[in-house]
Formats: structure tokens, sequence, C-alpha cells
């Protein structure tokens, strides 16, 4: 097998592990804070404990070398892993996939004033028209089932850190950010355990948690840290737009939870516009470093 397939493979399982994390939160019958307690426990836990048997202490040492960078990296992990589970407990799954997706875009933006890293012209109309979609999916917000204002500035506010810790990784690259992933899970879990209620989650529920937090995430994370090694950073973000059409679709046909029109349109707009873009990246064959998803 090439190295290319490889990396196609590995990043294509890997967005299918990521795939179920917003209708396994729908699953649980816990509040939000709750359910992000014990993902990030159990996120951290896991990830910590399989990179100790791995590859031993060392790994953290070499990872926290930099210094506050990584330290502010783990912060935005933990952050983003809370803030995603809040957004899909305050609105809809459709309408925090979709916001989500605009995260490359807006670190794009925050590359290019902290890293001074250029803004191409086909990023400029991406980011130009994408907010379009973002609008009207907040726009329908107040129609639609499920659907909150409250949730979408959630969903805004994760796609902020969540940029901001790319930003951090792509200063430190090339740094493998993972490790940082498991303490900053594990502070997350620290913070939100006096606002939590561990044990309210219903006996029926707990399989749900464990796979949530100790498995899928865990996978996911792991996979999508090692197959943009392979390949091209828009072939990635073409795989990873597989979860922003597929996750609403899935909690669709499961929990029958309708993303209504407005969701629909604003969601086609943005996942459109950054597929045209990222098939152009694609042909002319541009190739950077992807850093690890940060939602842990």
């Amino acid at each position: 097998m090439n190295d290319h397939l490889k990396g196609l493979l590995i990043t294509f399982t890997g967005v299918m592990f990521i795939l179920p994390d917003s209708l396994m939160v729908r699953l649980i019958a816990a509040d939000g804070v709750t359910i992000a307690f014990w993902k990030a426990l159990l996120t951290g836990s896991v990830t910590g404990l399989g990179l100790l048997l791995w590859r031993g202490p060392k790994v953290f040492r070499d990872t926290f070398a930099p210094g506050w960078r990584v330290w502010a990296f783990a912060a935005t992990s933990g952050i983003a892993g809370t803030l995603f589970v809040i957004a899909v407990d305050n609105t809809s799954i459709a309408n925090v996939v979709f916001i989500l997706a605009a995260t490359p875009l807006v670190s794009a933006l925050f590359s290019w004033i902290f890293l001074r890293e250029k803004i191409t012209r086909r990023t400029a109309i991406t980011m130009a028209v994408v907010p379009v979609g973002i609008a009207i999916i907040a726009y329908g917000s107040g129609e639609t089932e499920g659907a909150s204002i409250k949730g979408d500035l959630i969903a805004l506010g994760l796609v902020c850190v969540f940029s901001v810790g790319l930003t951090i990784a792509r200063s430190l690259r090339p740094v493998s950010m993972v490790p940082a992933i498991a303490p900053g899970m594990l502070g997350a879990a620290i913070v939100l355990l006096p606002f939590a209620a561990p044990l309210s989650v219903p006996a029926d529920d707990w399989i749900w948690i464990a796979l949530h937090g100790g498995f899928f995430i865990v996978v996911s994370t792991a996979l999508l840290a090692i197959g943009p090694q392979y390949i091209p950073s828009a072939e990635v973000a073409l795989l990873l737009l597989v979860e922003s059409v597929f996750a609403p679709l899935l909690a669709w046909v499961v929990v029958g939870e309708n993303p209504g029109k407005w969701a629909l349109l604003g969601g086609a707009i943005v996942i459109g516009t950054l597929a045209v873009s990222n098939v152009i990246a694609l042909r002319r064959g541009r190739r950077v470093v992807i850093e690890p998803p940060l939602r842990g």
C-alpha cells in the first residue's frame, strides 16, 4: 500500500470514528456539563495512559519543552472539547457541525494576524461566502425546534477556541501536540467537576459514556493526527466535511432531529463553498502540515 492510500484510509477511518460524537451527546440522558466532564476525564485518561505505555514519559517532556505555548494549546483542547458538548446540548446537531466546518477559515485568519501567513485569494473569497451560510443557520434557529441562538453562539465560540489552538500548533510545528491533549482534557475535567453531577447518568447510558470519551474520541484523535502526515491538507479538509454532511443525517435517522430548512440551506452554502475551495487547492497540489483535532 502506498503512502497516499494509507493516509486516505487512516484519515477516513478517523472521520468515521468522530462522526457519532454529537449523536452520542444527544443519546446520553444527562446535562451537558456532566457529559462534558466524563468526556474530558475519559479522553484525557485513556490518551495519557496510552501514550505512557506506548512511548513512555519522555513523550510528554519532549512535547512540553517549548514552554507556555504548549500549555496554552492544552488549555484550548480542553475548552474546545467542553464547548462542543455544551453547544450540542443547547442547539441542533446540524447547526453545530455546520458552524464548526468554518474552523479552517478562522484558523487561517488567526494565522494571518499572529503568524503573518498570507491569505490566498481563494481563501479570502471563501471567507466572504461562508459567513453568509452561518448567518442563514442562525436566522433559522428561531424557527427550528431544538435550535437556539445561544447554542449557535457557543458553537461560534468553539470555532474561535479551536482556531486559536490550531494557530498555536502551527507556530510549534513539527512538534506533535497530541500528548498535550491528555493534560488539557484532564484539566477541563477538574474545572467541570464542581458543576457536574457525575453519578446522575442513568444506568443504561454508561455504555455511551464509556464509548464516547474512552473509545471513539480517543481513536479518532489518534488517527486524525497520523493520517494527514501522508496526504495534502485539502484532501484532509474534504474528508472532514464528511462529518458535517452525515452527522445531521445520522441524528435525523436515529433520534428524529430534523435540522430544518434554514440549517440545510445555510449548511449547503458552508459545505459547498468549502468543498469547492478545497478541490481547487487540491488541484493546485498545495501541501501544508495539518495539526491534530482539538475537540477531544
